[in-house]
């Protein structure tokens, strides 16, 4: 919250830039009322301390002192954020609608919010109203494919996360096009949300839809595929909800539930079969793609040569430095390690391994090149595993495949001995 208050402070100072007024003591007269309003202003936050109900009541009380304020888009920029945080669903609606009026949020999140809670109204007008706002929600998906992966994501798992995002926004135009009046384009679109990336969400919209067309045998599967698809985003409620119209649509078309978990048991296996051809498609593009453990990974080497199953490093510590190529401490960092290799040189069972962590793989191979050091693999998954935040890092791995030590940042006084340590401690432990 204190964040969001230091943005809101700064912003308010770049609203108050010149305006322009052409008589010089209307422009002191501005200048001081400004003053005056920014002091209280930022009194009031001040006095909220980290309370994010009190810092909303006092944005509010603030604008219904100074509803002329030139500092309102600012103002409502910071309550849409702080109701996104604290998931007050009216305040999303009010301040939300508000600021994606006048302008474009790089924050998706807000357009996703703001959408769906006026979607969930099942008002027509509403659902009319909120439709601009979900193709902007899906261009702005869209958009994103040409951006790098961004925090050490593969580009399978970055492709994969836009489907599911993309398949999520078209589910919910399915919903509003449907409230809207046009049932028909509704299915359509749930249809190809599922198709996109299978989701309950994309299910439920599809066999609600088809219902209300009178379509119920149809949509009978598609709420079974619902009920039995395994979505991390499918609430128990939601599932709840999906049982109890699957059962309902079931008895009105057979006259009864008998034969019903046949019909289960068919949408399980239908849809564990989607998630494991989709999860197949997504190994083949990125084989750490799902990978958990440690010694499952596969990591690619920088020269080109044949990549390194961790695995076949069981029962060895593993030493793993990662750097990048734009890091300094990295370089001063690298003749250090090449002493502590020395330290251990006659020691079989400790490996040492260079991982680099650029977010462009491009650079890694002429750097290593240049700097003259052995060729080294790419982190493949592992930084956003083991959340290696900060570079440099080194990771000591114990003869158990398991994180014996993370040694964050760089301290050349004590380096050589600490990594010393924590190696003859990993090596010890069983």
């Amino acid at each position: 919250m204190k964040r969001v208050a230091a943005i809101l402070l700064a912003g308010i100072g770049a609203l108050l830039q010149a305006q322009g007024p052409t008589n010089a003591s209307v422009a002191a007269a501005e200048a001081i009322g400004d003053a005056r309003e920014q002091q209280e202003l930022s009194q009031a936050v001040s006095q909220a301390g980290n309370s994010q109900v009190d810092y909303i009541r006092a944005l509010e009380r603030h604008l219904a002192k100074f509803p002329n304020t030139k500092q309102r888009a600012a103002i409502e920029k910071a309550l849409a954020k702080t109701a996104l945080d604290t998931n007050d669903t009216p305040r999303i609606v009010l301040y939300g609608e508000r600021v994606l009026g006048r302008e474009s949020p790089d924050d998706m999140q807000l357009i996703d919010r703001v959408t769906r809670a006026l979607v969930d109204k099942g008002d027509p007008e509403r659902a009319k109203r909120v439709l601009p706002l979900i193709k902007r929600y899906e261009a702005d998906i869209q958009a994103s494919r040409s951006q790098q992966p961004p925090g050490h994501l593969s580009a399978g798992l970055w492709s994969d996360l836009i489907d599911s995002n993309m398949a999520r926004a078209m589910a919910l135009e399915a919903r509003a096009t449907g409230e809207a009046g046009n049932p028909a384009d509704a299915v359509k679109l749930a249809e190809q949300s599922w198709a996109l990336c299978p989701t309950g969400e994309g299910a439920r919209a599809a066999g609600y839809w088809l219902s209300k067309m009178g379509r119920d045998r149809e949509a009978l599967e598609y709420y079974a595929d619902a009920f039995t698809f395994e979505d991390t985003r499918t609430t128990k409620t939601d599932r709840a909800g999906d049982r109890a119209r699957l059962g309902e649509l079931y008895r009105k078309v057979n006259k009864s539930e008998k034969g019903l978990g046949e019909l289960i048991l068919q949408a399980y296996d239908r849809t564990s079969a989607l998630a494991a051809a989709r999860g197949a498609n997504l190994r083949a593009r990125d084989p750490n793609a799902e990978t958990v453990d440690l010694l499952d990974f596969i990591l690619p080497a920088v020269d080109g040569s044949a990549p390194l199953r961790v695995s076949s490093l069981r029962g060895k510590t593993v030493v793993m430095d990662f750097w990048a190529t734009w890091c300094v401490p990295c370089r001063e960092q690298h003749p250090l390690i090449e002493n502590v290799k020395k330290h251990f040189a006659s020691e079989p069972g400790i490996v040492f391994l260079s991982v680099d962590a650029d977010d462009d793989p491009s650079l890694a191979a002429p750097f290593v090149k240049k700097q003259g050091w052995e060729t080294g693999y790419f982190e493949a998954g592992l930084a956003r595993r083991f959340n290696v935040s900060s570079i440099p890092t080194i990771l000591i791995v114990d003869q158990a495949g398991e994180v014996s030590s993370h040694m964050a940042g760089f301290d050349p006084a004590s380096f050589e001995g600490l990594l010393t340590e924590r190696i003859d401690e990993a090596r010890q432990s069983k």
